[in-house]
């Protein structure tokens, strides 16, 4: 009988631990998924939001807009079928160091706040990611007024 509901759930055929499993190569991938996944926190995906992941990955990756774009929607469609976002983590701490770790919550908070507005589901998704990157709450703290910071200051 538990067989029988695994395969009707497709459990059977897939566990959490199949879902992705990156490396580090798929850096950018694995960011621009959680940060899609930011976009997403809240219910209410904007374009404002949309365009702060893509000039994220512009700026933070050195890409052209065209490639970031590409890069976004590749992050859409594999957000779309993620389970869970440790799969993403797990590439991004096993390639970056501490200080790369923080810039990688620093680009969530940006997308985080692009709408002008810091739902309780995108503060909650932000500390998530930081505990699972191993960020220090400092750290995180300090990540925040960084880019309330800058976006004070533009």
């Amino acid at each position: 009988m538990i067989q029988a509901l695994k395969s009707l759930l497709g459990l059977d055929q897939a566990t959490a631990s199949d879902n992705v499993r990156l490396t580090s190569e798929d850096l950018p991938l694995a960011t621009a998924t959680l940060l899609v996944e930011m976009t997403r926190a809240d219910h209410n995906q904007t374009e404002d939001e949309r365009a702060t992941v893509e000039q994220a990955l512009v700026s933070h990756f050195a890409l052209p807009a065209d490639e970031a774009r590409a890069l976004l929607e590749e992050a859409e469609r594999e957000t779309d079928r993620a389970i869970s976002l440790y799969d993403y983590t797990a590439a991004l701490n096993q390639a970056l160091d501490d200080e790369q770790r923080v810039k990688v919550l620093e680009l969530l908070w940006r997308v985080a706040l692009a709408d002008g507005h810091l739902d309780k589901y995108e503060e909650y998704l932000v500390r998530k990611v930081a505990d699972l990157l191993y960020v220090p709450h400092a750290s995180y703290i300090r990540a925040k007024l960084a880019v309330v910071d800058a976006q004070d200051e533009g």
